[in-house]
């Protein structure tokens, strides 16, 4: 299967998910990602679950479709080393702050100066000409400050964080299409680019996408805050036995659910009768649906909802997502036998090609498992490797 970046090396200076994230997509699509660690190794080898030292779930549930070389950048013969990389690198990406990089010596300027083609990647808590640019940043700390946090406030009255990495994973995407956007940039023009994505300024167009609203205008038309998306009633609705979602949204799937319960004459209602009033009365909306739900069992709405071109589902647990048909059918969990952890299964890519999924070309590193290999590739003699290592 031919791969979009194949034969598009790059040199993956991070760690934790927002950088390993990013780098595994574009491991995915091809590239020869080669992750450089420092001796203790990316923090989330330690993290959940293992088979062995350093090979933590967390680890190999973002470092698929890489290579690991592991040197101290704080010793000149690895720094050297790494300059060697860059020289025959096609991208550079970190996700260390501005001032740290620059410490390393290794900033756009120097690294673009070396090698005029390079696409560098840097992956930031902040932009790095605002007065917050050189401050660390983890998901918790964006999730407030980019407001969508406040978003249960002013739902639930106080604050609360998803129960998922959500800032650093949605930042990781976008970095993901910015880097690839940039490789086709420099493929077209013969030049580098440096692409910075912050987390901090990606998770608040993230979030007012929608909330924004009102506060698009200017002056405003309204306040800032999508009605809909913010209502109590917005939730998982109770059944007879269980817990479904489901979403009526145009006037023909509210007209069939009002039939389908046996009050058609609310799709009349001036409060229910377009998308726009419907908004302004979502809290009463779902109520009266959510009081109907109540009234049936989960496999009758399911059925019932499905027959109706309602969009609906089930609220799976983790554990429920193994067995779910659909999964099961597009096998989207990948099963394959990693050389030291066994048995070992991940998602699925977001994409498929030719309606094949992205192969798993390289198992999750050891730490420095490829650096012989690598140093090797990029030039130097065994006596310059024991120098490095």
């Amino acid at each position: 299967m031919f791969l979009p970046l194949s034969g598009i090396r790059v040199l993956d200076i991070t760690s934790i998910i927002y950088g390993p994230y990013t780098t595994q997509i574009l491991g995915d699509l091809g590239a020869d990602v080669i992750k450089i660690e420092p001796p203790e190794g990316d923090a989330t080898r330690n993290l959940g679950p293992s088979r062995s030292p350093g090979m933590g779930a967390v680890f190999l549930g973002s470092n698929r479709n890489k290579r690991s070389l592991s040197i101290d950048l704080k010793k000149p013969a690895a720094k050297e080393a790494l300059w060697r990389l860059v020289d025959g690198a096609d991208v550079l990406v970190h996700n260390m702050r501005p001032r740290k990089m620059q410490a390393l010596g290794f900033d756009p300027d120097a690294v673009m100066a070396r090698n005029p083609k390079i696409v560098y990647g840097g992956l930031h808590g902040y932009r790095e000409d605002g007065p917050y640019g050189d401050r660390p940043a983890y998901d918790d700390v964006i999730q407030g400050e980019s407001g969508f946090a406040n978003a249960f406030t002013v739902r639930d009255g106080a604050p609360m964080l998803t129960p998922s990495i959500v800032a650093d994973k949605s930042a990781a995407l976008l970095a993901a299409t910015g880097l690839v956007a940039a490789v086709v940039q420099r493929l077209r023009t013969g030049k580098g680019v440096y692409v910075e994505v912050a987390m901090f300024e990606s998770m608040v167009g993230y979030t007012l996408l929608e909330h924004q609203y009102g506060a698009t205008f200017r002056p405003p038309e309204g306040p800032a805050g999508y009605a809909r998306a913010l209502s109590k009633q917005r939730k998982p609705h109770a059944t007879s036995d269980g817990y479904i979602c489901m979403l009526p949204y145009t006037n023909k799937q509210w007209q069939r659910f009002w039939e389908m319960i046996g009050t058609p004459e609310r799709s009349l209602e001036p409060r229910f009768e377009s998308i726009a009033r419907r908004a302004l009365n979502i809290d009463d909306l779902y109520a009266i649906a959510g009081a109907e739900i109540g009234k049936r069992s989960t496999a009758e709405w399911l059925e019932a909802l499905r027959a109706a071109e309602i969009p609906c589902g089930p609220v799976n647990s983790f554990a429920d997502l193994e067995t779910d048909p659909q999964l099961v059918a597009t096998g989207f969990f990948r099963p394959f036998q990693h050389p030291s952890e066994g048995a070992i299964e991940v998602p699925d890519a977001a994409f498929r090609f030719d309606r094949q999924s992205l192969p798993i070309r390289h198992h999750q590193p050891k730490l420095g498992e490829q650096s012989r290999e690598v140093l090797r590739e990029a030039g130097l003699s065994e006596t310059e490797i024991d120098a490095v290592l």
